[in-house]
Order: C-alpha cells, then sequence, then structure tokens
C-alpha cells in the first residue's frame, strides 16, 4: 500500500528481524511517523504471529496492531545469500533491532559485532525477556513471565486472593515504549557524533521501571504496598487515596485525592461527609497505619455510593474540581469520548477487510502528523526493496525459485 510522506521520522530506515510485540511494537510507532521499516520475515510462513488471533473475514488482530506500516521482505537468513542480503540492508540502515531467543543473532549473522562492521553507525536494538545478565538471561521470555516477575501482579491484586498476570500485554508494550524512545536517543547520538551502538531492552526491565515510585516507597519502606479496592499511599499527615466503587447498578467509577484538603471537599459533594464525620472519618490520616479503620471506611463508602448513579458520583466530584472517573471495560475505553475526539481510537479502510477500528496514535504533531497504516502482505515488499539494493527482475526471479527469498 503505497503512502503519501508523513510524520516527523521521514528518511529514517529501520530493518526489523524481530517477532511478538515488544519486539514490532517500536517500529510499527516509527512507522505511523513516517520511519521506512522493513520487517525481515521466513519466506515460509513468515512471522508466526501472523497466525495469531486470526479473526474469521477480518484477519490477525495480533498482526495487523503491531506491524501495521512496515514493508514485509522474506530472507532465508539460513543460507549465506540470505545473510549477505541483510548485511546489505543494515548497511543501509538507521536502526536495527532483534527480539528472538539470546544466541539466535549470532548464531544467523545479525548479531551486534557483525552487524556494526558493515554500518559503524547503525543503532542496534537487543530485546530479551530477563536482560544480558543475570542467571536467567540465555531463557526466553514472554509477557506473563515479566508481569509475574515485575510486581505488577501485585498492583492490582485483592487481599486474599491469588495474584494474577493481565489479560492486557503490559510488559511487551512497556518494553517498546522504551526500545522506541531509546533508539531516538541513540540515533540522536549517532548522527551527531557518527558513532553507533547497541541498545539492550528487556521485559523484565520495562516492567520493574513501570512500577514507578510505588517500587521506590516499597524499597525505602521494605514493605509491600497496601492493595485492594484503595490505594492508600502517603503519611497519617499528608495521606493520598484511590479507590474503587460500584454504584447501584454495579457499575464501577473512581476518584483520587492527593491530600487531606481534597478529603472533605470531595466527599461534602458527593453528601457524605456528615455521615463519614459521626463515624470518625472527619480526616483521613487515620487510615494509613489502622488496617481496621481502613476496612470500616471502605465498607461505609460501599454502602453510600450504592445509593446513587455512576454518572451523578463523577459530575458531582469532577465539579468539586475532585480527579474522578467512570472505570471502563476495554470496549468502553475504545468508545470514550476523549479518546475518540482525541483519535486514540480511529478507523482505516483496510484493502481486504473494509473499514476496521484501529488504535489511532498518541502523539499529536501540528506539523508532521501520524499515518496510521496497514500490516503488509508476506513478502509485498521483496521486488520493491531489493530493486533498491540492485537486484535485477531476473535475479529476484531466481533468488525466489531458490527460496532465498
Amino acid at each position: 500500500m503505497s503512502q503519501s510522506p508523513h510524520g516527523p521520522l521521514q528518511g529514517v530506515r529501520v530493518v526489523s528481524c524481530s517477532t511478538a510485540q515488544a519486539g514490532t511494537v517500536p517500529w510499527m510507532l516509527m512507522a505511523d511517523l513516517g520511519a521506512d521499516v522493513i520487517k525481515i520475515e521466513t519466506p515460509s510462513g513468515g512471522d508466526s504471529s501472523r497466525r495469531m488471533t486470526v479473526l474469521p473475514g477480518m484477519g490477525s488482530t495480533f498482526f495487523e496492531t503491531n506491524n501495521r506500516g512496515v514493508k514485509s521482505v522474506t530472507l532465508n537468513l539460513k543460507s549465506a545469500e540470505g545473510r549477505a542480503i541483510l548485511h546489505k540492508l543494515a548497511a543501509r540502515a538507521d536502526i536495527f533491532s532483534q527480539n528472538f531467543r539470546p544466541g539466535a543473532a549470532e548464531k544467523n549473522g545479525f548479531d551486534w559485532e557483525e552487524l556494526r562492521k558493515v554500518n559503524p553507525k547503525l543503532v542496534y536494538v537487543s530485546i530479551s525477556g530477563y536482560g544480558p545478565k543475570g542467571p536467567h538471561a540465555h531463557l526466553p521470555g514472554t509477557d506473563s513471565m515479566a508481569q509475574a516477575l515485575g510486581g505488577i501482579a501485585e498492583a492490582y491484586s485483592m487481599p486474599g486472593q491469588k495474584m494474577l498476570t493481565g489479560v492486557v500485554s503490559v510488559a511487551d508494550e512497556t518494553c517498546a515504549f522504551l526500545a522506541f524512545g531509546g533508539a531516538l536517543a541513540a540515533l540522536t547520538y549517532a548522527r551527531t557524533t557518527g558513532i553507533g551502538q547497541k541498545i539492550d531492552l528487556s521485559l523484565l526491565g520495562g516492567q520493574i521501571r513501570l512500577m514507578g515510585w510505588t517500587l521506590t516507597t516499597a524499597m525505602w519502606r521494605n514493605q509491600d504496598p497496601i492493595t485492594g479496592q484503595a490505594r492508600i499511599t502517603g503519611t497519617v499527615e499528608r495521606p493520598g487515596i484511590s479507590a474503587s466503587f460500584n454504584d447501584r447498578d454495579g457499575k464501577p467509577l473512581v476518584f483520587q485525592l492527593v491530600g487531606p484538603e481534597d478529603w472533605q471537599d470531595a466527599m461534602t459533594s458527593l453528601g457524605f461527609y456528615d455521615r463519614l464525620k459521626a463515624a470518625g472519618f472527619e480526616k483521613l490520616g487515620i487510615i494509613i497505619e489502622d488496617v481496621g479503620k481502613r476496612a470500616e471506611l471502605l465498607a461505609l463508602l460501599d454502602d453510600l455510593f450504592a445509593t446513587g448513579t455512576r454518572e451523578d458520583w463523577v459530575a458531582r466530584l469532577r465539579g468539586a474540581d475532585i480527579v474522578s472517573a467512570p472505570i471502563n471495560t476495554l470496549l468502553e475505553a475504545s468508545n470514550d469520548p476523549d479518546a475518540v475526539a482525541n483519535g486514540y481510537v480511529t478507523h482505516v479502510v483496510h484493502p481486504k477487510h473494509g473499514r476496521l477500528k484501529v488504535h489511532g496514535t498518541p502523539w499529536q504533531f501540528s506539523e508532521t502528523p501520524a499515518k496510521p497504516g496497514i500490516a503488509p502482505e508476506l513478502g509485498e515488499h521483496n521486488d520493491a526493496v531489493l530493486g533498491e539494493l540492485g537486484y535485477s527482475a531476473a535475479e529476484l526471479a531466481d533468488l525466489r525459485a531458490r527460496k532465498i527469498i
């Protein structure tokens, strides 16, 4: 699918020997922003994720989401000729990426030491499960493994219930965003100095970073955080709370208070304050160190929120300048008026499947707007990309016949 130039990354060239999510999303985002991204796939079947979550008549939601806007070139990297072509592509690239199991890049001739010989300015991004060091560096990694090790299961746990990894691939996506930013940082350095470098990222490393200041607090206190329906933060003198409750119809909402001065304003706006004061909750700080009082307050608020509607509660809190929102399901999030108005969810016209609802872009550039693309057919860009390297039609036909491409 041809596209007119768009986005602030026009002129940036990426070659990606990557699969799954963390290894593809950074370059899909760059393609949205105008980069020329070449995805290397095996001639026989291509990226296995093409066959993940294939909906009848609609293709793979997994592959389409993570590979839109990129070009597909097939190469047999077990052959010397296939590796030679990859080296030619790397010599012209700004960024190269791979996320295969540790050792695979060296085995197949596209490790950092090999590619830096053909392009000293190359930014080489390597994504693994655990990181390049440590006792498990040699193991493959997945999103659920990183969620399990990185602490996010506790972040959404309920006391007394099993800790679970989530249905959304937060470890993959977080690592992808860090790869996106790290690659651009290294590219800035390479363009300034002429010196490329290797960047190692991991699913585990990204998940640890995602835990942010909550992890810092746990480390400094040497104590796990309070979990459950409420996120309790701060100190007795300056407490904070982010809590979720159901309305009378079972629809959930959340509000967040960042200081003691918000407590009375929020509860007064809801009409709850007199009842709470009478129960001994004039100030919020009492729940910071008293587990019993914490449970008592949450139970009382459960009862109070169950007397009205989510829409009314959220409107009252927002009217008092308190942060509050309905808790959306994924489908509700996809139809959220702010998400739609800002283009975070949008539509594309797919050549095979017609009008499809898809992720938009999280950025809005005033001068170089992003443009979502379409995921490529396997080997769709072989002739165009390899033709630019100087291969003739006859040579391409020969390579295809011998299953090099």
